[in-house]
């Protein structure tokens, strides 16, 4: 009688960090981006003030082309450093998505999941004292929308519009949100798993909110332009990273990330369309990365957390041959 060969689990991808892929790793997806904002940086506003419309649009797509600097960035560890050597799609998360069940519905999670948590931010910053809203007439956007030279009269529908659209964020702002979570949750995440789950969730965090920093010291997000800004978009990233990492874990693949990315592009300047007209908006307490954002996501961790989340997570070892 033939004795059937025993079946031994393969071993994950990468057994231990591979810190020199995740140095070069880092120096690219920072250096990238650095070089890609350059042209920002080196304008000077009283020359952009005259600049062509199409050479004014061009440069306000750079930080759209700063999103996919990680992508770069993974690309290069993992065709040139060859890290890992084998199961590379699974590994990224890209592929298999069974179970097919699980998947979609975390991706159904990733879409409406930061929806919720940006709502649920913008109620804390009103019951703090924080945020004025005006959801009756929305007064503070269609200022807004005036000030641009939208005709009053087509302000309600552009409005009703951005509303509308806030269900399909995470669809419409797939391409750029691939471009960073590919990198950020594809790679650098599973990248630093050895070190443990908490350890990588932080670590990778804090690196994700650092590469921020070529727009977030122009003002972006908290109209802060020194190390304030930075700081508040580091612990931003932090807590929105773990959330965003635990769908990765949790799903054993990258698309609830994906999606989960682009939904909060596509909600976070919500309170731009709901605050009243003249009322202060503090951008460090209001957006869902700053302050109000913090409480939230907090309580949504300690939640998934106090439930055992974080500690079931699928293999990303490549199939049994």
């Amino acid at each position: 009688m033939t004795q059937e060969p025993i079946e031994r689990p393969q071993p994950e991808p990468l057994a231990r960090v591979p810190w020199v892929a995740v140095a070069v790793f880092v120096a690219l997806a920072w250096g990238l981006a650095w070089l890609v904002m350059l042209p920002m940086w080196r304008l000077d506003p009283v020359a952009a003030a005259t600049m062509p419309v199409g050479t004014q649009m061009l440069l306000q797509l750079l930080p759209s082309v700063m999103m996919f600097t990680p992508a770069v960035a993974m690309l290069v560890v993992v065709f040139v450093l060859r890290s890992p050597r084998r199961g590379r799609a699974r590994f990224l998360g890209l592929w298999p998505l069974r179970p097919a069940k699980r998947v979609v519905w975390f991706i159904v999670l990733g879409n409406f999941g930061p929806m919720v948590i940006v709502a649920l931010a913008l109620g804390v910053a009103t019951l703090l004292g924080w945020f004025t809203p005006d959801f009756a007439e929305l007064s503070g956007f269609a200022a807004t929308l005036a000030a641009s030279g939208t005709p009053p009269e087509l302000a309600r529908t552009v409005m009703l519009t951005q509303l509308a659209v806030i269900p399909f964020a995470g669809l419409i702002n797939l391409l750029p949100a691939f471009g960073e979570e590919i990198g950020w949750r594809g790679w650098l995440l599973p990248a630093l798993r050895p070190l443990g789950t908490w350890p990588a969730l932080l670590a990778s965090g804090v690196i994700w909110g650092l590469w921020h920093a070529p727009v977030t010291l122009l003002g972006h997000n908290f109209g802060l332009f020194d190390w304030r800004g930075v700081a508040l978009m580091t612990i931003g990233c932090v807590f929105w990273g773990i959330l965003f990492g635990w769908l990765r874990l949790r799903s054993a693949s990258v698309w609830p990330a994906v999606i989960a990315h682009g939904a909060l592009n596509g909600v976070a300047a919500i309170c731009m369309v709901f605050t009243m007209a003249g009322a202060p908006l503090p951008m460090p307490l209001v957006n869902p990365l700053g302050v109000s954002g913090w409480i939230v996501a907090a309580v949504a961790i300690v939640a998934l957390a106090a439930t055992g989340q974080f500690s079931t997570q699928p293999s990303l070892a490549p199939p049994r041959r």
